[in-house]
């Protein structure tokens, strides 16, 4: 598999990636903000030529802090699961987050999320619980 960051000129690249990567069809106002945006970051991997997992996420600034990561969202296509290719991205996301300078890379999942509590438990990270808030929903349809 080949990891690319992708670039504000990567647009058309990403939305060619298809169905079954994304949770929703891709919206290309909102991939366009996006790639355009220095602040937001995704790493795909392509096989064959086809996109079959991504990592994305976004750098946070605060007035007394360092930038940190957030990362945002992880997805492998259903037929490339239990490949690597998840732990591939997010560790080319990672690394490219602390080469821009990032001094903390974080995520939060659901409880029940078993393949992504297994993903990113084989990645090293330190667990934490912690509690999540939301508004106009932020978690998605119950």
């Amino acid at each position: 598999m080949k990891i690319r960051l992708l670039q504000a000129s990567d647009l058309d690249l990403l939305l060619r990636v298809g169905d079954g990567l994304f949770d929703n069809p891709l919206d290309p106002e909102q991939a366009r903000a996006f790639l355009d945006s220095p602040l937001h970051h995704i790493a795909v991997g392509f096989e064959g030529g086809r996109a079959v997992a991504f990592a994305s996420g976004c750098v946070l600034l605060h007035p007394d802090k360092p930038p940190s990561m957030f990362v945002n969202e992880v997805g492998t296509h259903e037929r490339h699961r239990r490949k690597g290719h998840g732990a591939a991205v997010m560790l080319a996301l990672i690394a490219h987050a602390r080469a821009i300078g990032c001094k903390g890379i974080w995520l939060g999942t659901e409880p029940a999320n078993d393949p992504a509590l297994a993903l990113y438990r084989s990645l090293g990270g330190d667990e934490r619980p912690f509690v999540g808030f939301g508004w106009d929903d932020a978690f998605g349809p119950d």
